[in-house]
């Protein structure tokens, strides 16, 4: 038998004195974890949820890996790059890749009788993936993108149809410069997306391949560049690693230099953002440690303090300082665990309620999302549990050496 753990019990279920000091102390103390624990808990799923959410719209726009050429991979720059069969083939074929997919970019205005706007065009062909688009499709369609004909239709974002006052089947006109050249294109809006990511949504219109390479007077098989999806965005830095050493100094038969760039050096400014978010994390982490540290040693001091009788007789019956120091750090677990189950119920709780119901909201131009996003992780949920209990226990050491003090013959006449 565990005596330590056997008298733990005793204690733990020794409903005693209403009276008594320690009663407050430990409530206060299991309330002290619980607390830490669910704002852990809350915090680490809604930067998960935060981050994820963000990075998945960004890629949705711009993929994992982009190919073009170098100048207009490193800057605004709008150099074609051939991307015929065999580059795609290239790409396709290479390891970690999961899809490729073509696309052109054209500057141009949208102009309605009312109002004009300025946006970009990107040209897109049948084997572009259009989940994410569809994910976020509010009103209409995605039409039947293709290189080799134009249907003349484009997709816009609410943003753009709010500010033009578009609707899907109105008609507007897009004027596009070449040359020194204004070109004038009729267009049907068969599509309106929103996704709430700002820099996109202001100026993104989704059209076919075949018309923005014809606007750019490039070759059928010349594009801005291709936009490849990784199998595991873990391994983002190896896969990028492979088609840099396999297309990276090569050139086309135009003279233009291929580039590959992930989409972490393509739009630093948001990921360095999402980072930040892992250090506030760590600040809170810590800090809800602290309280819950802090709230169990003030608790463990004064249930030592009240307890002085009973150690006195422990240590007079035979006990070494180590089997009652280990009798309290036990009687500790317990209230700790208790803690940690309430700290569970609630924060997986709150997060469960804005995941099904979406009840706290966000302002979409500031936060990209309209309601906060959380993301449930078990795994790190248990780590949280565990690395909780631990941390707590190991600051309890210390202040339960204050039993080896306690002398057995001056504890009897402690009150």
């Amino acid at each position: 038998m565990n005596f330590p753990l056997f008298i733990a019990k005793k204690i733990y279920r020794d409903k005693g004195d209403k009276h008594m000091v320690s009663r407050p102390a430990i409530r206060i103390a299991t309330l002290g974890v619980a607390i830490g624990l669910a704002v852990m808990i809350v915090s680490v799923c809604v930067v998960l949820g935060f981050k994820h959410t963000i990075r998945d719209k960004v890629v949705g726009f711009g993929s994992h890996i982009s190919v073009g050429e170098f100048m207009t991979v490193k800057s605004t720059d709008m150099n074609p790059i051939v991307m015929n069969d065999s580059m795609m083939s290239v790409l396709s074929h290479s390891w970690g890749v999961k899809h490729v997919q073509r696309y052109a970019m054209k500057q141009g205005i949208l102009k309605t009788d009312e109002d004009f706007l300025g946006v970009m065009f990107k040209g897109i062909a049948q084997e572009y993936d259009t989940t994410f688009i569809h994910n976020h499709l509010i009103e209409g369609s995605i039409p039947h993108f293709s290189d080799e004909s134009s249907k003349q239709v484009i997709v816009i974002s609410k943003m753009i149809a709010d500010q033009l006052k578009l609707h899907v089947g109105d008609k507007v006109f897009a004027y596009f410069l070449r040359d020194n050249d204004v070109r004038a294109r009729r267009y049907t809006v068969a599509g309106i997306y929103q996704t709430n990511l700002t820099m996109f949504d202001k100026v993104t219109c989704l059209t076919d391949m075949y018309s923005t390479v014809k606007l750019n007077g490039w070759e059928p098989e010349q594009a801005s560049g291709a936009e490849i999806t990784v199998e595991d965005f873990s391994k983002l830095d190896e896969v990028e690693d492979v088609l840099v050493h396999k297309v990276n100094r090569t050139t086309d038969h135009f003279g233009q230099t291929y580039a590959a760039q992930k989409i972490q050096d393509t739009y630093p400014q948001i990921f360095s953002w999402l980072d930040l978010l892992d250090l506030n994390v760590w600040i809170i982490l810590a800090l809800m440690v602290c309280v819950a540290g802090f709230t169990m040693i003030s608790g463990l001091l004064i249930i030592i303090l009240e307890r002085t009788n009973m150690i006195g007789v422990l240590k007079a019956l035979g006990a070494k300082n180590k089997t009652v120091r280990h009798t309290f750090l036990w009687f500790a677990v317990f209230i700790i665990g208790k803690g940690l189950l309430i700290g569970n119920i609630l924060g997986i709780g709150i997060v469960l309620l804005q995941r099904i119901t979406g009840i706290i909201k966000l302002d979409p131009t500031t936060y990209y999302v309209n309601t906060v996003p959380v993301e449930m992780n078990i795994p790190l949920i248990v780590l949280l549990n565990v690395a909780t209990l631990l941390i707590s226990v190991f600051v309890l050491i210390a202040p339960s050496y204050l039993i080896s003090h306690i002398h057995p013959a001056k504890s009897m006449r402690y009150e």
